[in-house]
């Protein structure tokens, strides 16, 4: 007991003074300076600016002939909620730039991993429209192929698309497939477990993953400020071991030259890169959401005043890019796309209650088998009492 007591007291006096250390061994040193993964005080904007005579006129105008069409295309989706041919619709009005860009940002071989809001990125990069709607229509979890159009299933948990992104890329690297994958999340979504644990691992991994953040100022009626007292989100990036970088979300050529940045670097082995795009969410959370009990109107008429179409149509048109020919051919193009939208969402689907079976397991287990064995009968026996 004595010789116990004597360690015990031993260990705790102070060590020597030619012992003492200041600081902790150079073993607490980081891996990485942390100087250039912080992102730039302000946002970075092309609009406006002396960058925007490199932009290349070509993707200037098809930039602005998919933001005319996705306005058109929320508009429409909105319209059929009301008509009772979906269930719900969370609009990106406000946002086509960052929908946009994402989208052509890609190269076919990358994978898009999309938020239940991303529906519009989903059909920039080609998914037929009707498709993306299907989950928001109630008929099935997802309408389309994964593989077939290199998208994700369009995710309604917040943020668990995000992991995913992840173990795709690293899975893709470890094969030595050059593929990115590009994961979108709203600031809603950065509060949620999956995003913090998808940004250590992709960080740790060095996996070619690139998480874009669309900022649109509120998770549901929670405003950012309830959410994070950072200066940004853009800076959790540092924590991490990542680049930040801050983007003017309305401004489509920004967004696009920072992300087709953001891939490239994934895709030589650069790593992860986390970017936060400032946007705003004009229309309400869903058409089931009131927005009018925690936002003002003025607040949204100021972001009217900052919108994605008009930015880039007033660039397009002072540089000689976009003349009245130009904007009635983009705009009459997103009415074809609409009616033909609304045409086919109008016809009722043909759904066969077997369904309920087909996807289940690969092997319908005995329990499923016997169930639907029940099913069909029963469906049988209707049919005969018809």
């Amino acid at each position: 007991m004595d010789s116990l007591q004597q360690r015990s007291s031993t260990v705790q006096e102070p060590l020597a003074d030619s012992a003492y250390r200041p600081t902790p061994p150079p073993a607490w040193r980081p891996r990485t300076d942390p100087a250039p993964l912080l992102p730039d005080a302000e946002p970075l904007r092309v609009l406006g600016t002396d960058a925007v005579a490199d932009a290349d006129p070509a993707l200037l105008r098809r930039l602005y002939a998919e933001l005319v069409r996705g306005r058109r295309y929320n508009a429409q989706a909105t319209a059929l909620t009301k008509q009772g041919r979906l269930a719900v619709y969370p609009s990106t009005t406000g946002q086509e730039a960052c929908e946009i860009a994402a989208a052509l940002a890609l190269e076919e071989r990358d994978w898009l991993f999309p938020s239940y809001r991303d529906t519009l990125a989903a059909v920039a990069r080609g998914l037929d429209p009707v498709q993306a709607l299907t989950l928001l229509r109630g008929d099935w979890h997802t309408g389309y192929d994964p593989r077939e159009y290199r998208i994700a299933p369009l995710c309604t948990p917040l943020a668990t698309q995000l992991p995913h992104a992840v173990g795709l890329a690293h899975a893709a690297r470890l094969k030595g497939d050059d593929v990115v994958a590009l994961a979108m999340v709203g600031d809603g979504g950065t509060s949620e477990g999956d995003f913090h644990e998808a940004l250590n691992f992709a960080a740790v991994w060095q996996a070619p993953v690139v998480f874009l953040v669309q900022n649109n100022g509120f998770a549901i009626s929670v405003p950012l400020a309830k959410q994070t007292a950072a200066p940004s989100l853009a800076h959790k990036a540092v924590g991490y071991g990542m680049p930040g970088r801050l983007v003017d979300g309305n401004d489509a050529v920004a967004v696009h030259q920072v992300l087709t940045e953001a891939v490239a670097r994934a895709r030589r082995g650069g790593g992860p890169t986390l970017v936060e795009a400032i946007t705003y969410r004009i229309d309400a959370h869903t058409n089931a959401d009131d927005a009018t009990r925690y936002r003002a109107d003025g607040e949204v008429e100021t972001w009217r005043a900052h919108d994605p179409v008009l930015l880039l149509e007033r660039e397009l048109t002072e540089r000689g890019l976009l003349d009245e020919e130009g904007r009635r051919a983009a705009a009459e193009a997103a009415e074809t796309m609409a009616a033909e939208l609304r045409e086919r969402m109008n016809a009722d689907p043909v759904l066969d209650p077997m369904d309920l079976f087909t996807h289940v397991y690969a092997e319908q287990t005995a329990q499923l088998r016997e169930q639907a064995a029940q099913l069909r009968a029963e469906l049988e026996a209707e049919g005969e009492s018809r």
